[in-house]
């Protein structure tokens, strides 16, 4: 294939992206998602170095429901229902300041990102969009 064929069409951006992105790009990101109806949730998760500190935080941000169990079960339930928050379009997840995280329980992140994958692809299958920014 020479550099100048075009794809017949255009891929899905990936579900869960990760990139270096400061707090300037991190709002306008979240701006921008809003414009286009979507749900923009930014997690900070400075600090943050185990996976109950992890689902708290994300908990938080989105207002998960008192049966929250706290467990990886539990969050992608949760994520997968979001019917406390509803978004006609769908919803964009920010995950920012995660070196503590990758450097204290990089397997707490990597079962997290798997599970948020696994969102976006429930909610695809819904006709919704479920993206995840995480700020490297």
């Amino acid at each position: 294939m020479s550099g100048q064929d075009e794809p017949d069409q255009v891929s899905a951006a990936a579900p869960v992206m990760v990139m270096e992105i400061t707090p300037e790009a991190a709002t306008a990101l979240q701006r921008l998602a809003v414009s286009l109806g979507l749900d923009a949730v930014r997690v900070d998760l400075s600090g943050c170095g185990d996976k109950a500190e992890f689902l708290s935080r994300v908990a938080g941000a989105l207002d998960f429901p008192a049966w929250f169990g706290g467990n990886w079960d539990a969050f992608f339930d949760c994520l997968t229902d979001l019917s406390w928050r509803p978004a006609a379009a769908g919803y964009v997840l920010i995950l920012e300041h995660t070196d503590d995280l990758r450097r204290d329980a990089p397997e707490s992140l990597d079962t997290a990102l798997a599970i948020l994958a696994d969102t976006a692809e429930a909610w695809r299958a819904r006709g919704h969009t479920f993206r995840t920014c995480v700020a490297a």
